[in-house]
């Protein structure tokens, strides 16, 4: 019994369970029929929006397109205008052409046409002016190219004068204004620069305390002295001079190794070959570092940077080079300074003027043999050594070996000048002095009609006398132009010299 009842609660249970289902499956399919149903809605929402879009954007494009036609059709239509304006204005020029063209014809007909009659009344005019010709030549006695000869002997003797006096009235002017302004910056340059009185010689006399260590110098046998002119290069003459030992030779270099070695073995009092050539060796060595600190402090004094050594090495060994007894390193640091203070007061760079100052004269002390003058020797070593093509210029250019070719090149040939003709800078010989005066006035009197010539103030100054029947007062300017560039282009002289003409007449009576 208790089965049974156990079976049919199964039995309501699946039942039950089964009737659960069968809902709750309905229920779950209404439910997705409503889902559907939904999305359905939604779909056809959607689909008519995008429908509304679509028909929007494509009246959008359409309207654009219509645009652009329209813009496209307005351009067209002004193309065309224009097209047809400028065939109007072909048309009118192409009109114009053709009316001047024929004009043009027109002209020239009658252009030919008074070529014509020019021509014949050019032939009938030669006609007439020859017979005119032979009139003046039947008259004069002279003929048409004689007559011409003197007119333009005439002309040209006329221009000359005028052209002289015209010259003199110019250099006047310029003496006026350029003379004033040149001698305010030279001396104001000058004035800031403060030179040395009494500059260093090389030494070529060694002088001893006594006439008894020449034989101890010369040695047994001469042995000592050949050791010494072996090791140094240097001739050493030992003669009846009191007191005093002559060193001869041409490099100041060796000739100061020479002193210094000299001095050393007097003072040590040790005099042998050994020791010789031991001192000697020992002096050399010495010089040639003094040579290259004496460069290096040059270079630091005046504030020159950036050159070679080499360069350096040759401005240390100034120090041993005279120069007409001027001393060729103050000579060189003057003119540098000078350079840089000229060149500041003419608006030029003072460093490269300064450059060029120091270095216009390194051709004297170069080692190496060439025959050449030492301004091109010291432009040659300044290309060599890389320096600025101005101061290779102005290094060169200095003594007019070469052409100037920038400003730097006259201003280092100023200052070198001043430099070189400041009182007590410099000596010269009596007697190339004299020579220098007589040569002066024998170049005047090369010229006809020179009675006398007398070289004044030095050799500035040249006075010629003229006679006044042989030349006149327009000759006499003449004269002195020429003897003044004759003196220039074949003469070498400092600073600049006055040529004066003097032309007078003199009437003598005698009262008894």
């Amino acid at each position: 019994m208790d089965g049974i009842s156990i079976s049919i609660e199964i039995a309501a249970f699946i039942i039950g369970a089964a009737v659960s289902y069968f809902v709750w499956n309905k229920a779950l399919a209404k439910k997705a029929q409503n889902v559907i149903d939904d999305a359905t809605a939604d779909a056809e929402v959607v689909r008519k929006d995008k429908i509304l879009q679509a028909k929007e954007k494509f009246l959008q494009l359409k309207s654009e397109h219509e645009k652009h036609i329209n813009d496209r059709n307005s351009k067209v239509q002004s193309a065309e205008a224009k097209i047809k304006n400028r065939e109007q204005n072909l048309n009118q020029k192409v009109e114009d052409l053709q009316r001047k063209r024929k004009q043009t014809e027109q002209l020239q007909k009658d252009l030919e046409a008074k070529l014509k009659r020019a021509d014949s009344k050019q032939k009938e005019l030669d006609k007439l002016q020859n017979q005119h010709i032979e009139q003046l030549e039947t008259i004069s006695g002279l003929s048409a190219e004689d007559a011409k000869k003197q007119l333009i002997n005439t002309l040209k003797d006329e221009a000359k004068h005028d052209a002289m006096s015209l010259i003199n009235d110019i250099i006047d002017d310029a003496k006026l204004t350029a003379s004033k302004e040149a001698k305010k910056v030279v001396i104001e340059t000058i004035q800031r620069i403060g030179t040395e009185a009494s500059v260093e010689n090389s030494v070529t006399v060694f002088h001893i305390d006594s006439d008894e260590m020449k034989g101890r110098i010369i040695g047994r046998e001469g042995r000592n002295i050949r050791a010494l002119e072996a090791a140094t290069g240097i001739e050493i003459i030992v003669d009846d001079t009191p007191e005093a030992i002559i060193l001869s030779g041409f490099d100041p270099v060796r000739r100061e190794v020479a002193r210094l070695s000299l001095h050393q073995l007097v003072t040590d009092g040790r005099i042998h070959p050994a020791r010789i050539e031991e001192v000697v060796n020992k002096t050399r060595k010495q010089i040639d570092e003094e040579i290259i600190e004496t460069g290096k402090r040059t270079a630091v004094d005046l504030g020159i940077h950036g050159m070679h050594s080499e360069i350096i090495k040759l401005v240390g060994r100034m120090k041993y080079r005279s120069s007409y007894g001027q001393n060729l390193l103050q000579h060189s640091r003057e003119t540098a300074n000078l350079c840089a203070i000229m060149a500041s007061e003419l608006g030029l760079n003072p460093k490269v003027a300064k450059r060029a100052g120091l270095l216009h004269d390194i051709g004297k002390v170069a080692e190496d043999g060439e025959e050449l003058p030492h301004a091109i020797l010291g432009m040659k070593l300044a290309e060599k050594f890389k320096e600025k093509p101005d101061v290779c210029n102005a290094i060169g250019s200095h003594h007019d070996e070469v052409e100037m070719t920038s400003l730097y090149a006259p201003l280092t040939q100023v200052c070198d000048a001043i430099s070189g003709a400041r009182p007590g800078a410099r000596r010269e010989i009596a007697e190339s002095y004299i020579q220098r005066l007589k040569d002066l006035e024998a170049l005047a009197l090369d010229y006809p009609g020179v009675l006398k010539t007398y070289a004044i103030q030095a050799g500035r100054e040249l006075r010629v006398i003229v006679g006044s029947e042989k030349i006149s007062d327009q000759e006499s300017e003449t004269l002195s132009f020429d003897i003044a560039k004759k003196i220039q282009d074949e003469m070498t002289y400092p600073g600049q010299v006055k040529v004066t003409v003097i032309r007078e007449t003199r009437a003598v009576n005698y009262a008894k």
